[in-house]
């Protein structure tokens, strides 16, 4: 049964709100999306919210309606608010007309099918959310297998990282796992860790890849450390012919994954 909560004091609103958080979600164990295009997303890939917060307006939208529909007969809670809620839960002014409460997921290692896709993308120390959700775009554009975030990456589920993947978060499988857990997991099976490096005269478009492959990214400002470098299959450098010395993360995993992707179609 649908409810109305229109205060911010209400106790359901602030736990909701404190989930833009790190130190609350870590606690919770759940996390915020928002808008019509993600949550729908999410409802097809089998997450629906244990919270759905809308607005009169919005859930005239046939699939707003679909998601409040699914939620209650999943055992969720439908609450029906104004707009000046949903910008405090969003944190935007231009709020979504939805924003709903999810449990956080992620996937152990061993649980991964290495043999689900011929491309694994792999993050290492990724600092920057929207580098993470785009990255997560590519990832379900390529049809990769999943991400595996390497050592302290930031939160995939903080609400910019949400936001900026699209829906991929909840469509691409992530595990976390530190370089020590990593690198053993990768060697007990089939799998080529390729790393984009500078430190390499190797192209990209002339490298032997082989199924199933990893492609590791290091951190936006540092790349990879030496030690990880020297672990990997192959290195390979994209060609940089202006000022520029490297592309952007996301952007250069994205330009790699397509790459990849067209070696085996």
């Amino acid at each position: 049964m649908v409810r109305q909560v229109t205060a911010f004091s209400n106790t359901t609103v602030k736990r909701a709100r404190s989930l833009r958080d790190k130190k609350h979600r870590r606690a919770e164990g759940r996390f915020l999306a928002e808008g019509l295009r993600i949550l729908t997303e999410a409802r097809e890939a089998g997450h629906l919210p244990e919270q759905l917060f809308f607005t009169a307006d919005g859930a005239r939208h046939p699939l707003a309606a679909a998601l409040i529909e699914a939620t209650e007969a999943a055992g969720g809670e439908a609450i029906e608010t104004n707009h000046d809620i949903l910008s405090k839960l969003s944190g935007k002014d231009n709020a979504q007309a939805l924003v709903g409460v999810f449990p956080e997921f992620t996937t152990p290692l061993d649980a991964l099918r290495r043999t689900a896709s011929p491309i694994w993308l792999v993050a290492e120390r990724l600092r920057d959310p929207g580098n993470l959700g785009t990255i997560l775009r590519t990832g379900d554009a390529v049809g990769a297998g999943g991400l595996i975030l390497i050592d302290d990456c930031v939160d995939p589920f903080s609400v910019e990282a949400v936001r900026a993947s699209m829906g991929a978060l909840f469509t691409v499988p992530i595990a976390q796992a530190r370089w020590e857990e990593f690198l053993p997991w990768l060697r007990s099976g089939p799998g080529q860790l390729v790393g984009l490096s500078l430190q390499t005269d190797a192209s990209y478009r002339e490298a032997p890849y082989t199924s199933p492959t990893f492609l590791l990214t290091g951190n936006e400002a540092q790349g990879l450390p030496e030690a990880y470098e020297a672990e990997c299959d192959l290195l390979v450098k994209l060609p940089m012919l202006g000022k520029a010395d490297s592309l952007n993360a996301a952007v250069a995993t994205a330009v790699m994954a397509y790459e990849v992707l067209a070696r085996y179609r």
